[in-house]
């Protein structure tokens, strides 16, 4: 079974954070490819601080060596608050003969039952909970006797060591998890820091030709 990540975010912007744990589960789990979702009108954060065709550039030119991570524009496309839910349900014929793996990080995970019909999450695509190593979201609730939600009791009868089915399965896999966030990148722009070894070059190299994130422009640069 052909495994097809799907990677959704701000991506506001990428960095090397979102980078390499991509990598990694997609070489552990010999996903076909990880397509990069950059997200139009986030749900649970503020308005991206560059343009919806800024943070795709940059998310070009940060992947551009690797042929297995893909950018989609499907929910820039479709304009309004971006759902993951409607996404899921809009690739699925793409990839009818193919899982999706939604990856998400420790953070995403633990707000996952206040998403947008989270169920129906679960029966579109699986669940992939990336963690720094020595951290099990689910077995180390479990193993200190947590009281557990009816939610995370699911979440521990769906969890498997590999993905078997197209849908409905949560896995956790330990990446190297870099403390980077984009939140930070900013900042350091915007104080007259220099961000390299943080993201791509490439991507540091667009960011000072248009001059992204710096004080006296942010009013100007709407999503």
């Amino acid at each position: 079974m052909r495994l097809i990540g799907i990677n959704g975010g701000t991506f506001d912007p990428i960095h090397y954070g979102h980078l390499r744990p991509a990598l990694e589960a997609m070489q552990l789990l010999q996903m076909a490819e990880v397509q990069f979702v950059p997200c139009f009108q986030p749900v649970h954060k503020g308005q991206p601080q560059v343009s919806a065709a800024q943070r795709c550039q940059m998310i070009e030119r940060a992947i551009e060596a690797q042929p297995q991570f893909v950018l989609n524009k499907i929910e820039i496309e479709q304009g309004g608050p971006s759902y993951m839910v409607q996404t899921l349900k809009a690739l699925k014929p793409d990839f009818a003969n193919e899982a999706l793996v939604l990856m998400m990080g420790t953070d995403a995970f633990a707000k996952f039952c206040s998403w947008h019909q989270w169920q129906r999450i679960l029966a579109l695509s699986n669940i992939l909970i990336m963690h720094r190593p020595g951290v099990n979201v689910l077995s180390d609730a479990a193993q200190q006797g947590a009281s557990l939600s009816n939610e995370e009791s699911l979440w521990l009868q769906r969890k498997v060591e590999s993905f078997t089915c197209d849908h409905g399965q949560i896995m956790e896999l330990a990446v190297t998890q870099l403390d980077i966030s984009s939140t930070q990148i900013r900042q350091y722009l915007q104080s007259g820091m220099g961000v390299d070894y943080l993201t791509p070059q490439s991507v540091v190299q667009y960011m000072q030709q248009n001059q992204l994130y710096q004080p006296d422009l942010l009013q100007n640069q709407g999503a």
